[in-house]
């Protein structure tokens, strides 16, 4: 077994570290933001499962919210009856223009009609923690421009557990949580939560420009960047949760396929490049397992081990800083990494061949 080839894996294995090398929170500092108003905006299409967990959590936080407005996208559900019962202001869009992505539209809409200083967009599957909109508003006025986090994902179901890699690149990917931290741009923001001032969001035309994007969150993000106003992207732990594709194992599958192809390739060369090392360098203990057992050499049994070790003790200080993964899942980690390879590249078969992806009972071109 050569030594070179120990030590490029070796260095595969530190660019897992380089990528997620620390994850900023948000944490309550001052009190000055008080004075600034704060608008909900919740876009949502057949969300009845998912809305009451939400906005039960929105009205327990210590904070006097303007409003809370819910964008029902043509739900074929309770959806906006359930916006209703909880006595919150209820926008109904019943047609698609053409040219618009559902969510893009919902945003845009919900925008134009809030009356709060600050403009805090949540998807309806996330779930606020206590002080949740003190620390996004806080951390919003110090840092000034917009605010992305991307939430703690709560694993409830065994099953949901494979989606850890998808969540580790996702991170990854991002661009901003490397040891250059704040003196690298991200790519974009994050969907599930974003934060910013209305005259801000206006400033660059909302989701109207970018109204036909299938990743509205990076393109958005890019938006704000290229106008020259600052993005800063954050962990939710401690602010706020989310469960991915609580609805079951096909659920979850359609999820992550419907744009995970098109989120790589928006993601910077370097950060790209040192992803893919990092999965080839996670493939090789087993690599390593298979040509000891076949050839009976210790040598390789033993490069296995320390390389399996290397890798899932790296992959669990991963996980739970990003959510509250089960450690089989970090042990038995090659399991969770060949789904996600699988899902991969079945997102890049809907995405070059069929070119179209499914969501939320619409077909959307790509």
């Amino acid at each position: 077994m050569s030594i070179y080839n120990l030590i490029i894996h070796a260095i595969f294995w530190l660019f897992g570290f380089l990528v997620i090398w620390k994850i900023n929170y948000c944490e309550t500092s001052m009190d000055r933001y008080n004075k600034k108003t704060v608008s909900i905006i919740i876009p949502a299409r057949n969300e009845e499962k998912n809305l009451p967990v939400l906005i039960n959590s929105i009205k327990k936080q210590n904070f006097n919210l303007k409003e809370i407005i819910l964008v029902d996208d043509s739900s074929s559900d309770s959806t906006p009856k359930i916006g209703r019962n909880f006595k919150i202001r209820v926008l109904t869009l019943n047609n698609l223009p053409p040219g618009w992505v559902g969510k893009s539209w919902a945003c845009y809409n919900g925008a134009k009609i809030a009356t709060g200083d600050y403009l805090i967009f949540l998807d309806a599957d996330t779930t606020l923690l206590p002080g949740a909109i003190n620390n996004i508003t806080s951390c919003l006025y110090n840092n000034g421009g917009v605010l992305s986090i991307q939430p703690y994902h709560q694993v409830k179901k065994f099953y949901e557990n494979l989606s850890l890699f998808f969540n580790i690149i996702l991170m990854a990917g991002i661009g901003v949580f490397t040891p250059l931290q704040s003196k690298v741009r991200p790519i974009g923001a994050f969907g599930p939560c974003l934060a910013c001032s209305k005259s801000n969001y206006f400033k660059i035309h909302g989701h109207r420009d970018i109204k036909g994007e299938i990743l509205e969150d990076i393109e958005i993000g890019k938006k704000f960047i290229n106008e020259g106003i600052d993005l800063s992207c954050y962990g939710g732990k401690g602010t706020i949760n989310f469960r991915m594709y609580p609805g079951g194992l096909k659920e979850l599958i359609k999820g992550w396929s419907k744009s995970f192809t098109m989120g790589a390739g928006s993601t910077s060369i370097p950060i790209l490049l040192m992803i893919i090392a990092w999965i080839f360098g996670a493939i090789f203990p087993v690599n390593l397992l298979v040509r000891g057992l076949i050839m009976s050499d210790k040598t390789y049994l033993l490069y296995s081990l320390i390389f399996y070790i290397a890798f899932m003790i790296q992959v669990y200080w991963m996980s739970y800083r990003i959510g509250n993964f089960h450690i089989i899942a970090s042990i038995f980690y090659p399991f969770t990494l060949i789904f996600f390879i699988i899902i991969f590249f079945y997102s890049m078969f809907l995405t070059i061949f069929k070119k179209k992806v499914s969501w939320k009972d619409r077909d959307i071109k790509v």
